[in-house]
């Protein structure tokens, strides 16, 4: 038997609970793994409260590290005592599962387990955004949203080290200095400034060509008011809840806009777009490029605090439990 934090029904962090589950032996292209660190991740929360239904009950989590414990038949290129990561595969909150061995990825010299559990959705999620959804290029300016969020501050890194100038947006003084001191080139506090407004002036009243907006409800509207035209939006979260339905006939009354709404799943959906994302997260991290902050780490029995303090936006960086 494993420990697992599980949910029974659709709720608020008290739903989560410690539970104890049978984990088999490893099946046809299957390994066991025995996590050492299970990344936390606001899209943990948006399964466990039903902004997205899964079939219940359910197992939270969906990025974790540790070492393959057994394989399977079938398995190639993978054997007991291999360090691995894997993200995008549900039900990560618990001491040892059964994974596909097609969706990990073996850990290089110089990345631990705790590294790889803090920064593989995020890395590979700032990744495709950056590279693919929208591709920067050296010069350009951005706005970012909550930036001093684990996702915000990998994305305020890479970006300079690509020659992008970052417009960070936070929720304290605090966590501007830390967006800051990750490279944001300006920060902007929206709990006392006009966003919009502090961009015009940024911009010299011309706008940024793209949003990156993971915090949904709250600044919808105004993100669409820093695009300069023909800019784009990429909504990739909802920290704030979700966005509502839209008129399409703001796009162009506000400058033929573009809006997307894009996933990691489909980004890393064949196993070349997976390894290649890795590949070039790994570079970035050990040549210390991007720097990964673990700022908070919780007993897989806590589960339910660590949800709490990451809805409350009482964290900073990567979040991660320790089995």
């Amino acid at each position: 038997m494993a420990k697992a934090v599980r949910y029974h029904k659709q709720g608020g962090p008290e739903v989560l609970q410690l539970d104890d589950v049978q984990v088999g032996d490893p099946g046809q292209g299957q390994v066991r793994i025995r996590h050492t660190a299970i990344g936390v991740n606001f899209v943990d929360t948006y399964q466990r409260s039903g902004l997205y239904p899964m079939q219940l009950p359910a197992v939270a989590g969906n990025e974790g590290a540790g070492v393959i414990d057994a394989v399977g038949p079938g398995v190639k290129g993978l054997k007991k005592g291999d360090r691995v990561c894997y993200t995008g595969l549900p039900g990560s909150y618990c001491e040892m599962r059964l994974v596909p061995a097609e969706r990990l990825v073996k850990l290089p010299t110089g990345i631990s387990e705790e590294t790889a559990a803090s920064m593989l959705l995020k890395g590979l999620t700032v990744h495709y955004l950056i590279f693919s959804t929208f591709k920067v290029k050296k010069g350009d300016t951005v706005l970012w949203h909550a930036a001093a969020g684990g996702v915000g501050l990998i994305a305020c890194q890479w970006l300079k080290a690509l020659g992008v100038s970052t417009i960070a947006t936070v929720g304290s003084d605090e966590k501007g200095a830390l967006a800051k001191a990750h490279g944001a080139k300006h920060v902007i506090n929206y709990s006392r400034e006009n966003f919009v407004q502090r961009v015009k002036e940024i911009t010299g009243g011309k706008g940024v060509p793209v949003v990156y907006d993971g915090v949904g409800k709250m600044t919808w509207e105004g993100s669409l008011d820093c695009l300069r035209p023909r800019g784009l939006i990429v909504s990739f979260g909802n920290a704030s809840g979700a966005v509502p339905p839209v008129n399409l006939g703001i796009l162009s009354a506000k400058g033929s806009l573009y809006v997307t709404r894009p996933t990691l799943a489909t980004h890393i959906a064949s196993r070349a777009d997976l390894e290649a994302r890795c590949k070039a997260l790994f570079a970035v991290v050990k040549a210390k490029k991007v720097k990964i902050e673990t700022t908070a780490r919780y007993k897989l029995a806590d589960a339910q605090q660590a949800h709490r303090d990451l809805e409350g936006r009482k964290t900073t960086g990567s979040v991660i439990l320790v089995p």
